[in-house]
């Protein structure tokens, strides 16, 4: 106990004394928010990754879809790093930072502002995100408390406001530099503590070949009846479906995430692009692959695990600290100062995305809410205190809610930490995806079309939480199950029709193009000498 404690203490002292030497970076509105954009590549990746990786990872996605899908849910991780790193970085990072700066565009409601001409636009997509962002922060907490109750005898609450009082010192007081060199100690945390864990597990269960083995000794029963041995082992694993869903929403949706999107505002000049680039996808192979590789292996703790009257965990959330216990108890002393990393480990991964979240909700209400409905112009010290204000509150009220949720035992059953990061991913990158990704490469996108896709993805979120959750319909039709019955499922159609609906009403609706279109893509249009061995001469 001591020594997990001391670990831990240490970390906190670290990560607010890191806030408080970044505070000079934090005087103007542009260095609070975006830390002049001048961050250069290692913070930047490691922020992305970070904030993309968290104890909703590792301990929500990781357990249950680990239970769920075996060492298939390995393809999760992969398409994290591959779809939601690789190509983010490719596709968004550079087009992303020339036209925000181009038009001066702080957040990503400011961007849709801004872009298409429309203040509504700008209102409307501020208060999508400071509402939908408090579910997932809510999660960050729940993944938190639910190891750290596991391991010390201090209650659930008590660990949440830790780390909510915590994490609050060292963001109101450093803004984005202090979070991004947080995140960069936390991201080496992450990458050593999670390459640790596995070696254990593995080590604990005779090796790697011969945990495969074991897993590979359970078996499943398909919806038609049908019994698959090894299931658990298998290439797609036993439900190829479901797997789909997660890896298109927790993949693809990055790239209509606002606290996701936002790292690329502040990187300082191509090099951090390219560098970042190889970076990031490195951080994601490891953290995200290493944490569903992980909880591919939770059936063979399932001694360890209270399981309900049809064999399933009572809480998925609880799986992946009763592997943990399981092991500290096997590896005695060597096990305690593992888990001493692996509670630093989750307390990074959390503290770095929970920074993220209240950063970009706060920036939002403040500088795409409140500063255009104030009649007078606030100055910018007036700004920074809104700012810390609402950064405070929005921490506050996602604790709230991570208490409510785990001590309302009818809620804690049917909202998993999986589900709320779901509704929050479903929403936003079901709103903001397409007419962000359009925004960027397609002159022709439409005010409109970017209406319609706000429409859509509250609609198919909202109607899927109600109908889950609030009036708990179950679904014989297997397409409604499907899409119903999952709120992961219901992210990823979101998405997929804002895809589709955002170029076809575009088409429909050109006359309200916005004057000025051609002059924000005219960024794209500027020369610039970069060496030969970048690009050939064109000898003609």
């Amino acid at each position: 106990m001591i020594i997990k404690l001391a670990m831990i203490i240490v970390f906190f002292a670290i990560t607010v004394l890191v806030g408080f030497l970044a505070a000079r970076s934090a005087k103007g509105v542009d260095g609070f928010v975006l830390g002049g954009r001048s961050v250069g590549p290692w913070l930047t990746a490691f922020s992305f990754g970070t904030s993309y990786f968290s104890a909703v990872i590792f301990i929500g996605y990781a357990g249950r879809f680990g239970w769920n899908f075996g060492l298939a849910s390995t393809w999760v991780g992969l398409g994290n790093a591959f779809i939601g790193s690789l190509m983010a970085w490719m596709l968004l990072g550079r087009r992303t930072r020339v036209m925000t700066q181009h038009i001066g565009s702080r957040t990503m409601p400011d961007f849709f502002g801004l872009r298409y001409k429309s203040k509504a636009l700008r209102l409307v997509a501020a208060a999508i995100v400071f509402i939908f962002l408090i579910p997932y922060t809510a999660s960050l907490f729940n993944g938190l408390a639910q190891l750290f109750s596991a391991s010390f005898s201090l209650p659930y609450w008590g660990w949440v406001l830790i780390m909510a009082v915590l994490t609050g010192v060292y963001v109101i007081v450093g803004g984005y530099m202090g979070s991004a060199i947080n995140n960069f100690i936390q991201g080496i945390v992450m990458l050593v503590g999670i390459v640790a864990v596995i070696a254990a597990v593995l080590h604990n269960n005779g090796g790697l070949m011969e945990a495969i083995a074991k897993l590979s000794e359970g078996s499943t029963t398909t919806a038609a009846g049908t019994e698959l041995k090894g299931a658990f082992t298998s290439f797609f694993g036993p439900q190829p479906l479901q797997l789909l869903g997660v890896v298109v929403l927790t993949s693809l949706g990055t790239w209509g995430l606002p606290q996701m999107v936002g790292k690329f505002y502040a990187i300082k000049d191509e090099k951090a692009i390219t560098k970042g680039t190889i970076i990031s996808t490195f951080f994601g192979l490891v953290v995200a692959g290493g944490c569903y590789f992980l909880g591919g292996f939770g059936r063979l703790y399932a001694d360890s695990i209270e399981l309900n009257a049809a064999g399933s965990p009572a809480s998925f959330d609880a799986i992946i600290p009763a592997m943990l216990n399981k092991v500290e108890a096997d590896l005695g002393n060597g096990g305690t100062w593992l888990i001493g990393l692996v509670l630093i480990l989750v307390l990074a991964a959390s503290m770095s995305t929970l920074s993220s979240l209240a950063m970009t909700s706060a920036s939002t209400i403040t500088l795409d809410l409140i500063a255009p409905l104030s009649k007078k112009k606030k100055s910018e010290k007036a700004n920074m205190l809104v700012m810390r204000l609402l950064l405070a509150a929005s921490i506050v009220i996602a604790a709230a809610i991570a208490i409510l949720v785990v001590t309302n035992k009818e809620m804690a059953q049917r909202l998993y930490i999986s589900d709320l990061m779901g509704i929050s991913w479903g929403a936003l990158a079901g709103c903001f995806l397409a007419p962000f990704l359009y925004g960027l490469y397609w002159k022709k996108t439409t005010k409109a079309a970017v209406w319609v896709s706000f429409a859509t993805g509250l609609c198919i979120t909202l109607t899927q939480f109600i109908l889950n959750a609030v009036l708990k319909i179950s679904f014989e039709n297997a397409v409604l199950k499907y899409f119903c019955g999952s709120s992961i499922n219901a992210g990823m159609l979101a998405m997929v029709v804002g895809l589709i609906m955002v170029p076809v009403v575009s088409l429909m609706t050109q006359k309200s193009k916005p004057e000025g279109t051609d002059e924000i893509f005219s960024c794209y249009d500027r020369m610039v000498t970069v060496p030969e061995g970048t690009a050939l001469e064109n000898e003609d």
